[in-house]
């Protein structure tokens, strides 16, 4: 019983301010632009990525430029940045380098609610997008690139420094959930089982056991975004 008390202790303490619980059917609401409002995710494995996946369900009316994914290091603050750069328009970047994607309006429900999936692998440099569970062409980034393991990973804001340097005017009003993110790229299949609310767990970030630190003027509710999937699964 010592033992056990012990070990509780300890994993407590390294966790922090962090919180980590089970959040489905639930959302991150950020109801006002500000440059303060965000969320800190810990990723469950610490390391050097030469692959990954990162997916979420993001609710917004939004129209201008907001940020979806941050993952900023000491080394570049756009090692991984998802970014809504304008309607059907998205930018991706990996190691301080980006490409653009363009997304058919039949693809998208912008602005309101999508479901999009990022991911990118080192050995080719492939990037791949998808919106809605329907694919974007691929296209290249960074070829031999690795990014770096030490991370701050932010959601709402987009980071111009590490775990810093915010802007209201890429802050997120609106809501996200649904947020995976995987060290490796899913196959066909499995992004559009996780478009349709079955997604594997993420190894590296799984929203079924989130850990997470709200900062500012950010809430935990019912995910609106959840009547879409309960709808679309009714129909299949």
């Amino acid at each position: 019983m010592g033992i056990l008390h012990t070990f509780l202790l300890v994993l407590v303490g390294s966790l922090g301010s962090l919180a980590l619980e089970g959040l489905t059917g639930k959302a991150f609401v950020f109801p006002v632009a500000t440059n303060t409002a965000h969320v800190v995710l810990e990723p469950t494995i610490q390391r050097p990525l030469t692959s990954f996946t990162v997916c979420m369900e993001v609710y917004t009316e939004l129209t201008r430029a907001y940020s979806l994914f941050s993952y900023a290091s000491k080394r570049d603050a756009n090692e991984i940045l998802l970014y809504f750069a304008k309607p059907y328009q998205y930018s991706f970047h990996v190691g301080g380098q980006s490409v653009i994607f363009n997304v058919p309006q039949k693809f998208s429900n912008s602005p309101g609610g999508e479901h999009v999936c990022a991911s990118w692998e080192s050995v080719t440099g492939l990037v791949e997008l998808w919106v809605n569970g329907q694919p974007l062409v691929r296209k290249s980034l960074r070829r031999g690139y690795s990014v770096s393991a030490e991370a701050s990973i932010i959601l709402g804001q987009e980071q111009d420094s590490y775990g810093g340097g915010f802007d209201s005017n890429q802050s997120l009003v609106g809501e996200i959930t649904n947020v995976y993110m995987w060290n490796r790229v899913l196959s066909p299949d499995e992004v559009v089982s996780a478009w349709q609310d079955h997604p594997r767990p993420g190894n590296l970030i799984n929203w079924k056991l989130l850990s997470y630190d709200v900062v500012g003027n950010v809430f935990v509710k019912p995910a609106l975004l959840s009547v879409r999937s309960a709808l679309y699964n009714a129909t299949i």
